[in-house]
């Protein structure tokens, strides 16, 4: 047998196999822990690949569930379900300060996060009195939202929709949830609560007609359009008193 030639010997015949001395073999640096992840290879004929880096993102432990992630363009999770604290901070004030001018605008953000927020903080405060009227909250407001959308519609050329409706009449109990917080500590009961359920009673249906009346432009209909929210507030103000 020549020089150089290897005999096989898995197969039968004369076949030979000439070694190369030109061959590349990879190189590993397996084990090695100070050798980066994933290496490239330079000057020979592997195929070399970049792998993308997921854990750019930061990582806020609990919190990183409501951002991004390190995704771009991607809207935080509060966003995607429609909880905007800036919205419910802005409406809030709009509330709490009736005499300013109200935004014709304020009513194109169907917000009804807040409104949750303050019929279960006005709820716990009732429960904190003694007082288990979830159930009596719930029918009170699904019934109110269902009149007063009802007259809305009737009343107003341009119309409204139920959302726009149940947040204007959900932000505008804000001043009734400070009544009930309050009587956890006070009682309601005496004249002094009846004064103050008055005067959060007249505040809800002052803050609230005037947006109806400014998104909708029924200035000469704000009577008629006080009178049935006025009525709502009062079934909310006698949960907190009786």
């Amino acid at each position: 047998m020549a020089e150089g030639q290897i005999h096989s010997v898995l197969f039968e015949g004369s076949e030979t196999y000439y070694p190369q001395d030109n061959l590349q073999f990879y190189s590993t640096t397996y084990g090695d822990p100070s050798a980066t992840a994933y290496p490239t290879q330079t000057n020979t004929g592997f195929y070399s690949a970049s792998y993308p880096n997921y854990n750019s993102g930061s990582t806020g432990g609990f919190w990183s569930a409501f951002g991004t992630g390190g995704f771009d363009d991607e809207p935080p999770l509060l966003e995607e379900l429609g909880i905007n604290f800036r919205h419910i901070k802005t409406k809030s004030l709009a509330v709490l300060n009736p005499l300013n001018t109200v935004d014709k605008n304020i009513m194109d953000d169907t917000d009804l996060a807040g409104p949750l927020l303050f019929c279960l903080i006005f709820g716990v405060s009732l429960l904190l009195t003694g007082k288990v009227h979830f159930g009596y909250i719930y029918g009170v407001a699904l019934l109110g939202w269902v009149s007063i959308y009802t007259i809305l519609n009737l009343m107003s050329e341009s119309g409204v929709d139920g959302y726009r409706t149940a947040s204007v009449l959900g932000y505008c109990l804000l001043p009734l949830v400070l009544l009930s917080c309050i009587g956890v500590a006070f009682p309601l009961s005496g004249p002094i609560g009846l004064i103050a359920s008055s005067l959060a009673i007249s505040w809800c249906t002052y803050s609230s007609s005037t947006m109806f009346v400014t998104v909708l432009q029924m200035s000469e209909q704000r009577i008629l359009v006080a009178y049935p929210v006025g009525l709502l507030y009062v079934c909310f103000a006698l949960m907190s008193i009786f």
